[in-house]
């Protein structure tokens, strides 16, 4: 298996808070991994460096090779947690801006999408629910032809039956030769999407593991691991 992504003793901190501490790990291609952790626990903050918005105190991240950096950002695709859409745009103006943006922007994988999660050019992102506002996140994430793509909390507040057509996407439109790190802490939900997780715990990750492993070796599902892991969180 290519590996795709390495994460070498990475610390980082903000100002006297440790955000990350001596934080290592690498993920192959063809690969779905969960980094779970309850709230500030380092989720987003590992995503923000492997992204390049941010550089660690110390250590080294590299994709496929390429240090992070300006030649790696068009390796990696990022969702934020937070909109990076305009009140102001209606879902064509939202696919127009990322294909202005990024060179690799796929129109015609972003107009399956959106015909998948029953949206509209025409539909105005301020109109749009939480729910449809986090379908057309994950569209623009994922239509890029990147090889790692990084959802944070794509789920985060987003009713059942949104969440199901989310997961549902993340399999339809999911590209075998790269790899998905998806962060959250709604473990239940989204576990059986997983091929391995990473839980990170104040800054350091305490497990890295296959799925079926764990699953098999403790007897219990994801979701209640994750439940005595953070239980004092």
């Amino acid at each position: 298996m290519e590996e795709l992504l390495q994460v070498q003793g990475v610390t980082k901190k903000f100002g006297s808070k440790q955000a990350l501490a001596n934080v290592s790990f690498a993920l192959g291609t063809g690969r779905i991994t969960g980094l779970l952790g309850s709230n500030g626990s380092g989720k987003s903050t590992i995503m923000k460096l492997i992204a390049g918005l941010a550089r660690p105190n110390s250590g080294s991240i590299s994709v496929l090779g390429v240090p992070v950096g300006v030649e790696s950002k068009a390796l990696v695709s990022f969702m934020p947690d937070v909109p990076v859409t305009e009140s102001w745009m209606n879902v064509g103006d939202a696919l127009k801006f990322q294909r202005d943006f990024y060179p690799d922007f796929d129109q015609a994988k972003a107009l399956r999408m959106l015909d998948f999660m029953k949206l509209r050019v025409q539909d105005k992102v301020r109109t749009l629910s939480k729910g449809m506002n986090e379908r057309l996140q994950l569209t623009l994430a994922l239509s890029r032809r990147a090889r790692l793509y990084m959802l944070d909390e794509p789920i985060g507040g987003v009713d059942p039956v949104a969440r199901t057509k989310i997961l549902n996407a993340l399999m339809e439109f999911y590209e075998e030769d790269s790899s998905i790190l998806i962060s959250t802490h709604l473990v239940n939900d989204i576990e059986r999407i997983f091929d391995e997780v990473i839980f990170l715990k104040n800054g350091e990750i305490v497990l890295q593991r296959e799925v079926e492993e764990l699953r098999l070796e403790r007897g219990k599902s994801i979701d209640e691991l994750f439940r005595e892991v953070f239980a004092e969180c």
